[in-house]
């Protein structure tokens, strides 16, 4: 082989690894959205998945849910999150934490994120008063949850089909119903491109902002003072409105 391959082939090594570098969180969290799809198509015919669908509310907002079913029980919105490490959070706490064996992180909490959801798709579906929602959050990495305190269903993808089922016990919905719920969201679904890479934005602006007042100890509800607590799980900053304001975040 000529020597002067080996530089063009190092170059494109590097624009491999670059390339790879920057899509590898989508690549990973894609694979674990597709393994969730899996299972809800297997649990029958009679639940409708919607994946992927972006809804605007009247005030302009966007808002991407991973994961839509539809059934004559209601609708189930599930939230995926697929990561590695501990995860602590309860579901009253702002953001939540990964803790791996070299770094910890903090996230948004995936309950009041898939909560925002579903309030987006209760305002679309306002006229079907009858409809029952279910919000569950699913983790779909080799995480491994830890002193998780929700309501709301935080479980692994094993337990998804058995979560669904639990809850398809009272009809609330008709099939036509269901029908008419799914021609209206694939009609207000977005698609355009560029509406997908502004909602990123908006979501990382509104996250770097908020993560900013909380740094500052500043409540990003209430604009409140962020005062140094001490409750059943350890040390965590809370509001100093409470209990007008419940905001509370970990150390």
């Amino acid at each position: 082989m000529p020597f002067f391959i080996f530089p063009i082939i190092f170059v494109l090594f590097l624009i491999l690894v670059i390339i790879l570098g920057i899509n590898s969180s989508k690549i990973i969290g894609s694979s674990g959205e597709k393994k969730v799809n899996a299972i809800i198509n297997s649990i029958g015919e009679d639940y409708i998945l919607l994946p992927d669908l972006m809804i605007r509310n009247s005030r302009g907002a966007t808002s991407q849910i991973d994961h839509v079913v539809l059934s004559e029980y209601g609708i189930f919105v599930i939230e995926t999150k697929t990561y590695s490490g501990w995860i602590f959070g309860t579901e009253n706490a702002e953001n939540w934490k990964k803790i791996t064996k070299r770094n910890r992180y903090s996230f948004r909490n995936p309950v009041k994120q898939n909560w925002g959801h579903v309030y987006a798709l209760k305002e679309i579906l306002k006229q079907f008063s009858s409809c029952k929602y279910y919000p569950i959050v699913v983790f779909a990495g080799t995480a491994e949850l830890k002193d998780i305190t929700s309501k709301v269903p935080v479980i692994y993808t094993d337990d998804l089909k058995s979560t669904i089922e639990n809850y398809s016990s009272t009809k609330c919905l008709s099939k036509d119903e269901v029908l008419q719920i799914k021609d209206i969201l694939e009609s207000v679904r977005i698609t355009d491109k560029d509406a997908e890479k502004e909602h990123v934005k908006v979501v990382q602006q509104q996250a770097d902002e908020r993560q900013l007042k909380i740094e500052n100890l500043i409540c990003p509800r209430c604009n409140g003072e962020l005062k140094l607590r001490t409750g059943k799980y350890g040390k965590f900053y809370g509001c100093s409105n409470y209990p007008a304001c419940k905001f509370t975040t970990p150390c």
